[in-house]
């Protein structure tokens, strides 16, 4: 059996899972991380599991296979942001580059901006920005689920082999440049519904915020830092949520207007509700560039080169 044979089942975005996937195992073997042998069974499981999907689709010619296999990247990227989380501190010793972001941000700005922020702190303002901050994940359900109902095919899957491969390269800098971010750093964790309220959902969705972060809610800050997420730089949340709005602009997206209106109340909240460094968000304009710019690319490059499925939907006019 060829390579060609079996990724003319999957879409470009399963073989750049399947390609993250070896990377990430192939980091575990070489540097042994702790569990790196239950980590690469895990991801040998998750890529065969794909490929059994794609196949199972093609052989039943299932609508609800179709749907699983179009969409599960959704759940899989997360499963790959996850790893990171056993992967990344082992690496670096435990080193952690806070201190070089804040040194950044004090060079730009002469402050520390999340503290400089608080000065313009209201309930309502923390309440709007948080909100929009929890947001992030519904802006990709949102573009794509409407390029999908509207059969858009081809767009759909440029689309989310863009979201996927934007996700991997922030990933990347977080191999770089492990960092826990401010609300560990230059403010207290434990005190921030105390510093920082809201006024009705701000506790449940910072609660659903750190749940993702692997971080509980209530324990002091030493022990935070501690279990939270390498995942500061970049700022994927700004990275990811420019790529959608340039991509919701590009394919005329009915709701783009308000995706761009959330999108830019998002990427203030990331310093404002103290997640990010201003110098992440920078970093992720930059990453947000590198994505666009290559994307189209690596898409061409898998639908010719490997022959996935996407090569079965002729591309709209002009694309």
């Amino acid at each position: 059996m060829s390579i060609r044979s079996v990724t003319a089942r999957l879409h470009g975005s399963d073989v750049l899972i399947i390609v993250f996937l070896l990377f990430l195992t192939a980091v575990t073997l070489v540097f042994r991380v702790p569990h790196w042998w239950l980590m690469a069974l895990i991801n040998c499981a998750v890529i065969a599991g794909i490929c059994l999907l794609a196949w199972a689709r093609q052989a039943t010619g299932s609508r609800l296979l179709a749907a699983v296999h179009d969409w599960h990247v959704a759940p899989t990227v997360f499963f790959t942001f996850k790893e990171l989380y056993y992967i990344i501190r082992p690496l670096h010793g435990g080193r952690d580059y806070d201190g070089l972001l804040i040194a950044a941000d004090r060079w730009l700005f002469g402050v520390d901006p999340t503290r400089w922020l608080a000065q313009f702190s209201t309930p309502w303002v923390t309440e709007i920005l948080q909100i929009a901050y929890t947001l992030f994940y519904l802006l990709f359900v949102a573009v794509g689920w409407e390029l999908y109902r509207r059969g858009r095919t081809y767009e759909f899957h440029v689309f989310m082999f863009t979201c996927v491969y934007g996700f991997f390269l922030s990933y990347l800098g977080y191999f770089l440049l492990p960092a826990v971010g401010p609300r560990f750093t230059l403010h207290d964790f434990a005190a921030m519904d105390r510093d920082l309220p809201g006024v009705f959902l701000t506790p449940y969705l910072r609660w659903f915020v750190n749940f993702g972060g692997s971080v509980p809610m209530g324990v002091p800050n030493a022990e935070a830092i501690a279990l939270t997420q390498r995942d500061v730089f970049p700022s994927g949340h700004t990275m990811m949520t420019l790529v959608v709005i340039a991509l919701s602009f590009r394919f005329r997206i009915r709701l783009r207007y308000a995706v761009l209106v959330v999108g830019v109340l998002l990427i203030v909240a990331t310093v404002y509700e103290r997640y990010h460094y201003v110098v992440d968000l920078l970093g992720g304009a930059a990453f947000m560039l590198l994505c666009i710019l290559t994307a189209g690319r690596l898409f061409r490059a898998c639908t010719t080169s490997l022959g996935t499925l996407e090569s079965r939907f002729p591309p709209p006019p002009g694309a």
